[in-house]
């Protein structure tokens, strides 16, 4: 059954040249990151992804986000370098590559909506990558609204991917995050505050067929199905300087309830090899709207390790060969309006 790898990530060497030009020392990108060599060896790369047969990946960039690492006249020619990286990547190896995720400058708007059409009408882009807050600003600001609009538009996914680095404390009276619980638990929650904060600006009532495929198997949401459910019915009665009942009120009379809108997200299996993770996952999104993802290369192997477990997780939960299907390959094809066959 071909598997279709489509959430891990690389540097294409162009860019990751330029990128250590920009920010040589830049700390959050972390040692693991730059002690990871598949990120940028090609050959090394292929070598593990033979280890699982008919097995391709959709690529993007991991992070920081380009808008960490240079400023809005910058970050454009970061983004354009990227893609023109990826898309250099698929052409070369359709065999191993069937797509890639744009990366967009999201501190230059214009210029990000300018990239969006480029990469995928020129390069061929299956979507776009955005990440869990813009240089620490929420991603439902006004300034980010088009792009939602422009991605429904297009009818492609939006990758959300999170981001969140030590500088973000677990306490108010320290100066930063202790043990990597910025990443450990920081990480689902700057997911799930980021989908929370898009059903809530009300970006799926204006496009309501936007698909936005969230990291990490929903980050939190499934798990806490009846806070966002039962308690989320209940918005606005534990506030007192805001009314928050209006919107429930509005969801109400649409005959939607907050829940409804979470689970018009995409999710994928990116849960580190969780059996019971990826069975809460799919219990909440259903299989329609889950997707096989790895986040290769970031496991203890450096690359094959979480791609392994994965597959053996899908595999063993007793789902349907159509359903397997749907997971590897077809939801995939669905939402980049492709064949990968």
């Amino acid at each position: 059954m071909l598997k279709i790898d489509l959430f891990n990530h690389i540097f294409p060497k162009k860019y990751f040249a330029r990128m250590m030009e920009l920010a040589p020392d830049f700390k959050d990108m972390g040692k693991r990151v730059r002690n990871i060599p598949v990120l940028v060896d090609l050959d090394l790369r292929f070598k593990q992804m033979d280890e699982f047969g008919d097995y391709k990946q959709v690529i993007c960039i991991p992070n920081p986000p380009l808008e960490v690492l240079a400023g809005p006249d910058v970050s454009p020619d970061l983004a354009r370098a990227a893609n023109d990286g990826m898309a250099e990547y698929c052409q070369k190896h359709p065999d191993r590559f069937c797509g890639f995720v744009a990366s967009l400058p999201m501190n230059n708007m214009d210029a990000a909506l300018s990239e969006t059409n480029r990469a995928i009408t020129e390069l061929g882009a299956g979507g776009v990558q955005i990440f869990t807050n813009v240089n620490g600003r929420p991603i439902d600001e006004p300034e980010f609204l088009p792009l939602y609009d422009e991605m429904a538009r297009l009818d492609l996914p939006i990758w959300l991917h999170p981001a969140r680095g030590a500088n973000h404390p677990d306490y108010l009276n320290e100066e930063k995050s202790l043990y990597e619980i910025w990443w450990t638990f920081g990480w689902p929650y700057e997911t799930s505050v980021a989908m929370s904060r898009l059903v809530f600006a009300r970006v799926f009532d204006k496009n309501p067929t936007l698909k936005v495929i969230t990291h990490h198997l929903g980050a939190m949401i499934p798990y806490f199905e009846g806070r966002v459910g039962p308690g989320w019915d209940q918005l606005g009665a534990r506030t007192t300087d805001e009314d928050y009942t209006v919107i429930t009120k509005d969801m109400k009379a649409k005959g939607k309830r907050p829940i409804d809108y979470f689970k018009m997200f995409y999710a994928d299996t990116a849960v580190f090899g969780s059996v019971s993770a990826t069975r809460c996952g799919l219990d909440f999104f259903g299989v329609d709207k889950v997707v096989f993802a790895s986040d290769s290369p970031f496991d203890p192997e450096k690359g094959p390790l979480y791609i392994r477990e994965t597959i053996k997780i899908i595999d063993e939960l007793g789902l349907s060969d159509e359903e397997r299907e749907k997971i590897y390959r077809g939801n995939a094809e669905r939402l980049m309006k492709t064949s990968f066959a």
